[in-house]
């Protein structure tokens, strides 16, 4: 089991309208192919205007089959350019959840499921 951890640095100002935009349509998108949102994220202390997102994965071959399914959808291309002109910087990371991670029973259990699309 993996998690991908996505950090974005949000424009100034923009942050009302990134999460508006993630919600209403970008969610709508990605969870029917991406399957496991594990968390979505603001920062509150620290670095400021920040957005994290995980998203859980059996391994890296179903991050690369999921997101490619994703990358071909006409919709996600056409949603994209709209998401990126908010986001300054973007940043993430594959985490590997330790044998005691309260993670592993999370992923282990969704790993599994039928519902959740594949190629």
């Amino acid at each position: 089991m993996i998690v991908e951890e996505r950090i974005y640095r949000i424009r100034n100002g923009c942050m009302s309208r990134y999460l508006k935009l993630v919600q209403d349509e970008g969610l709508p998108l990605q969870q029917p192919v991406l399957g496991n949102l594990l968390g979505y994220f603001t920062t509150e202390i620290g670095a400021l205007s920040q957005v994290v997102h995980w998203w859980g994965y059996a391994d890296l071959e179903d991050r690369r089959v999921r997101r490619q399914q994703l990358a071909a959808d006409p919709r996600w291309q056409e949603f994209i350019p709209r998401l990126s002109e908010l986001i300054e910087q973007a940043e993430n990371r594959i985490l590997v959840p330790t044998a005691f991670s309260p993670l592993q029973h999370v992923l282990s259990d969704r790993a599994g499921r039928s519902d959740l699309p594949r190629e």
